[in-house]
């Protein structure tokens, strides 16, 4: 690999943008390939698939071999919510591969004694999220049922492009958030990515069965997320 193609690549890394490197085994030629840019016929297929699912591999294109290696920037999980359904996402959750953040102004929730070993920042969203801003590759899981600490990130994870967004609450909770977020300049489709209630449907009754249900929800999603495709 050349130094300019190395110096690509580590950008895009260093921006947590996903990239594919696709190396011709024949001469030895590479191209690198960032998520977002075009890429024509077969090859661009399987550049999707292996953004989709992470794993490099060999393939016949044309009459001609490549390995497909991926970079994809670690995903991440960041919770609005010190409650007890967090305490089991955050157990769950490096199991998974997914590293997890906890925001909470309420400094009676946010302790270290009940989130022992798991980033956790007791203060309000949206002066958390200046300085470690969301992405397309972070999942945000907003569960204190109070508008004055889940609507702006919720609104954040919609402008940026997570690639999940999951809010707790009952039918009526979510049809007044989606008012308050309709004010906040979002539309009707922006506001259909939001899962809600959360979780995926398998009749959870306890904080743990909950944090599973959303965890699974969340790997679902980031599987079949959408491409950043190319102009």
């Amino acid at each position: 690999m050349r130094i300019d193609e190395l110096t690509r690549l580590n950008e895009a890394r260093a921006a947590r943008k996903a990239v594919v490197v696709a190396t011709d085994l024949a001469d030895g030629s590479v191209r690198i390939l960032p998520e977002g840019e075009a890429v024509e016929g077969t090859l661009g297929e399987e550049v999707a698939k292996v953004l989709r699912s992470g794993k490099a591999g060999a393939v016949e294109l044309d009459g001609k071999s490549f390995f497909l290696n991926v970079y994809l920037p670690p995903p991440r999980i960041v919770v609005i919510g010190a409650v007890h359904i967090t305490q089991a996402l955050a157990r769950l959750a490096p199991v998974a591969g997914y590293d997890l953040a906890i925001i909470d102004p309420r400094t009676a929730f946010a302790t270290e004694e009940r989130f022992e070993g798991v980033a956790i920042v007791a203060d309000w969203p949206e002066d958390v999220l200046k300085q470690q801003p969301l992405d397309a590759y972070t999942a945000l899981v907003a569960v204190t049922h109070d508008p004055k600490i889940d609507d702006f990130p919720l609104s954040a994870a919609l402008k940026t492009g997570c690639f999940y967004v999951g809010a707790l609450g009952s039918r009526k909770t979510h049809a007044k958030r989606v008012e308050r977020l309709k004010q906040l300049g979002h539309d009707d489709s922006e506001i259909a990515r939001i899962a809600a209630p959360i979780g995926l449907d398998i009749g959870a009754a306890t904080p743990a069965e909950i944090a599973l249900a959303i965890l699974a929800q969340i790997v679902q999603s980031f599987r079949r997320r959408d491409l950043v495709t190319g102009r």
